[in-house]
């Protein structure tokens, strides 16, 4: 039986200003710690692109994963796509606007209509047959150095070999 999909991944680095002319950045995911609030925008903007770059090179792309895109009904496109071809981890970041990051698991057929994006990885298609369940226990997910993810967003340490799994409509 092929490997069920799972939902896309998606997140948000942003730089706040605030009136008293200090900025803030904020992650989508609760674990990361974040600097304190600092009148050095230019800065903070830097840690911000570091940051959600450090998310992509800690989960990576999983060829398992389903366009992020469909399930937030194309928000990062204008033009409606049918998702197809192997799942890429984008980091969409527009420089004239310059304080949101994004950073999403999408197919090939959304990736080409989304503006401002560096692709970050490709999954690369898994094949063969499942392995056999094991009885020992599955290893422990280490913490993540310097605090820039979360335990969460590491790939798995012994990912399993899977028949790449068929590819079905979906709106994109």
């Amino acid at each position: 039986m092929p490997a069920a999909r799972v939902p896309g991944r998606t997140w948000t680095v942003r730089l706040t200003g605030h009136p008293d002319h200090t900025v803030s950045v904020t992650c989508s995911t609760a674990a990361c710690r974040m600097p304190p609030r600092s009148k050095d925008a230019a800065g903070m903007r830097r840690f911000a692109a570091e940051h959600a770059k450090a998310h992509g090179r800690i989960a990576g792309a999983r060829p398992n994963a389903a366009c992020s895109c469909g399930s937030a009904e194309c928000a990062l496109h204008e033009t409606r796509v049918h998702c197809a071809g192997t799942g890429l981890l984008v980091l969409v970041h527009n420089p004239a606007v310059g304080q949101v990051w994004t950073l999403a698991e999408v197919c090939q057929a959304c990736a080409r209509h989304i503006p401002h994006i560096t692709i970050l990885a490709t999954a690369k298609p898994t094949l063969g047959a499942p392995a056999a369940p094991s009885a020992e226990q599955p290893a422990q997910r280490a913490a993540v150095p310097g605090g820039f993810s979360s335990p969460q967003a590491a790939p798995d340490p012994e990912p399993r070999r899977r028949r790449a799994p068929r590819q079905r409509r979906s709106r994109g």
